[in-house]
């Protein structure tokens, strides 16, 4: 007789993986959550009475070769965080108070140990953007991925009163752009970097490079910030016209993405610091520097274009809630069809 183990799928594993990440998922949970682990959809009770106009804000993103890292460390505990991160911030920039999270976690064999360090970092994620964990899928599929290898996606939904609603569109010259802070590469660019640091200068993950206070690997998983929670408080003190997440594309790509036709920006790269990471990823991948800040955030994960008279205050509150940031520029007239970013050294 055949069975479905005898296909590579065991089915008893499954079953085990759902009942150790029970206490990690509860422990994400707020009041609107009406099922527990295991039902076929997962239940949140939206409180609309709590909007005037209320719109919902989707996202969803994976963790994409980030992850090939975390193979070479077997240290499976951070990229949750990242998965989180990255669609949770994609809402939040929207003025969306985040409210829940589905993960999908994929393998060619399912390994307990590594699947639930997985699950540990997506829960530590949902707790830090304040949204619930109530579903996702776990898919063992054999042969489909190499050993000891799996693959993550994140789906995210939140909630803006329309009224609230930050979309750029009232973006105008003479507004600032705030920069707050990255942890470093966050989750884009990892193509690139692998291709560099291990490809062309044999590195590896317990290689310790001049510049960097940590083994390369360390480094390089360095989980993506969350600034949903932060970005919720800033906008409610504050005038807020638009917000970047900075993400693949870097500051070049991303912050056109909010302002209007004929609008502009002009970036003085000498504004803030740039992590250590990214000045070793230039130099031994001779990589110039507009493409670098064309692919990777350049130490400025989050940005936020207000008033110029709001500048100094979102700067000082932003440190109060644990995020370092700076004016990195300043909105101008532009022209249609010509690129809305420019820097100034």
């Amino acid at each position: 007789m055949t069975t479905y183990r005898d296909a590579g799928v065991d089915i008893d594993a499954g079953d085990e993986f759902v009942d150790r990440i029970k206490p990690l998922v509860r422990s994400t949970f707020r009041p609107e959550v009406l099922t527990d682990l295991g039902g076929f959809g997962g239940l949140f009770r939206f409180q609309a009475s709590r909007y005037t106009d209320p719109v919902l804000v989707s996202g969803t993103d994976g963790v994409g070769t980030k992850l090939k890292i975390a193979f070479l460390m077997d240290k499976h505990d951070t990229v949750g965080i990242d998965l989180v991160a990255m669609c949770v911030n994609d809402v939040a920039v929207s003025g969306a108070e985040p409210l829940f999270f589905l993960d999908y976690f994929a393998s060619g064999k399912l390994s307990l140990a590594k699947a639930q360090k997985v699950l540990e970092g997506i829960a530590e994620g949902c707790r830090q953007a304040g949204c619930a964990l109530i579903g996702g899928e776990t898919a063992e599929m054999p042969s489909f991925y190499p050993d000891g290898e799996y693959d993550l996606a994140g789906f995210a939904v939140g909630v803006v009163d329309r009224p609230k609603l930050i979309d750029g569109k009232s973006i105008l010259p003479g507004d600032a752009v705030i920069g707050l802070a990255s942890t470093g590469l966050h989750s884009n660019g990892y193509s690139l970097v692998r291709r560099i640091l291990f490809d062309k200068a044999k590195l590896n993950v317990d290689s310790r490079v001049a510049g960097l206070d940590r083994p390369l690997g360390e480094v390089l998983l360095t989980p993506t910030r969350i600034y949903a929670k932060q970005i919720l408080a800033l906008a409610s003190e504050q005038p807020v016209k638009g917000i970047v997440h900075v993400t693949g594309g870097g500051i070049t790509e991303n912050l056109p993405r909010v302002l209007p036709d004929g609008i502009g920006a002009r970036i003085h790269r000498k504004s803030w610091p740039v992590p250590p990471v990214f000045d070793v990823v230039a130099r031994l991948g001779q990589v110039d520097r507009e493409e670098m800040y064309r692919v990777f955030n350049m130490g400025i994960g989050l940005i936020l274009v207000a008033p110029a008279s709001s500048a100094a205050g979102l700067v000082k509150r932003a440190a109060m809630l644990g995020d370092r940031g700076w004016v990195i520029g300043e909105i101008v007239a532009g022209n249609s069809g010509e690129p809305q970013v420019e820097y100034a050294d």
